[in-house]
């Protein structure tokens, strides 16, 4: 099973010992306690990352199914308005198939390695998302030191000096990003163009001949996805420009919105913290205190297969993503009022937009545009040495 590094191995022996007197009791660690160790945690949840393949595979063909009704919805149905919805959902759909994917980079999704690249590279199709980039950036980068200035590159935080050393149009396009309206636009270019999309050496640290392919491959995709189009618009009788738009343009765009979204809202937030110094980074708890689980009405959760259920991937990424909601619960039942729980609303979102601007990573907060405090410091326990 593959998992990524763990930077926290080094935790404060007191810190262990609280954590296994808490684990042989099974009793909710009391607020202000220390947190457990790691392990410990992972502990609480591990009875829930059984994988099941059937389970897996049966997810994968369904949302995949429904994504070339979709893409068949723009091409065949006449109304404009009509394409677009189809065109819209199956965005959303890209979204799911990718979250399949991302579980199946994780070796998370069912108990086979080689099930799970073959299954991740299938899902990650429509995303044209190259599976060993996202591996490497995501497994590795991101889990193994999330919320780590200069290590974790996913919606990093500049300090007020660094804001003011940018060039004025990139500190426009950094102004744009942290609007609140600018996760496609930040998605596309820092991640995906930048990071996923054949990266120059100085974004990945590495060149791998399996990065070529897998760039070779979506781009092979992304030609043959739009080719059809064409093909189908002429036999059809219908404008190219418009198949290309419904069937291509807005699905990608839609998708990149809800990705930009997505792991905006999982690492933002007044109550999370970021940190430039790795020992400071570790005593704080990072797999706990730099993770939201954003909570949202009418199963939305559910739809984006629980992906929400953050804080309990970060703690153990061996549960697949259809035992989330159980060991996300089960986390928030042991360390109550530990665990950051944000109940979705547009207003909280842009409040936070409007807040989370730059990182001060001396004083731990967040701040404005102009360097203001914006939220509370970090708890002590963040800067204890």
């Amino acid at each position: 099973m593959h998992t990524s590094p763990d930077p926290l191995s080094g935790a404060q022996p007191l810190q262990a010992a609280a954590g296994a007197a808490s684990a042989a009791s099974d009793r909710p660690v009391p607020t202000g306690a220390p947190l457990p160790h790691r392990k410990v945690i992972r502990g609480w949840i591990s009875p829930l990352a059984e994988r099941r393949t059937a389970i897996a595979v049966a997810l994968l063909v369904l949302d995949w199914a429904i994504f070339a009704a979709l893409i068949a919805g723009t091409i065949l149905l006449q109304a404009w308005w009509a394409k677009l919805l189809c065109a819209l959902a199956a965005g959303f759909v890209i979204g799911r198939l990718f979250i399949i994917g991302h579980d199946a980079c994780h070796q998370s999704y069912t108990p086979h390695r080689g099930l799970n690249r073959v299954l991740g590279r299938i899902a990650m199709i429509p995303s044209l998302t190259p599976y060993s980039l996202w591996e490497v950036g995501h497994n590795v980068v991101h889990h193994g030191y999330t919320n780590l200035k200069g290590v974790d590159f996913v919606w990093a935080p500049l300090s007020k000096a660094e804001f003011e050393a940018l060039s004025p149009g990139r500190r426009a396009l950094e102004r744009i990003y942290r609007s609140g309206w600018g996760p496609a636009l930040y998605y596309l270019i820092e991640m995906w163009w930048l990071r996923m999309f054949f990266p120059r050496k100085t974004y990945m640290g590495t060149q791998r001949s399996e990065f070529i392919w897998d760039g070779v491959f979506v781009s092979a995709v992304a030609l043959l996805w739009n080719a059809g189009l064409v093909w189908a618009a002429v036999a059809t009788g219908q404008a190219v420009w418009l198949l290309i738009v419904m069937g291509f343009v807005v699905p990608f765009l839609f998708w990149n919105a809800m990705i930009g979204f997505v792991v905006y809202v999982h690492h933002t937030h007044t109550s999370v913290q970021w940190h430039d110094d790795k020992h400071l980074w570790a005593k704080a708890a990072p797999f706990v205190s730099t993770t939201v689980h954003l909570q949202f009405p009418y199963r939305i959760g559910a739809l984006v297969h629980h992906i929400m259920e953050h804080t309990a991937h970060h703690v153990d990424m061996s549960v697949p993503l259809y035992k989330l909601k159980e060991a996300q619960q089960k986390l928030e039942d042991m360390l109550p009022g530990r665990i950051i729980i944000q109940q979705f609303s547009w207003r909280w979102y842009f409040d936070t937009a409007r807040k989370c601007k730059l990182y001060d990573f001396t004083q731990r907060c967040w701040t404005d545009f102009q360097g203001h405090p914006t939220s509370a410091q970090a708890p002590s326990y963040a800067a204890r040495s």
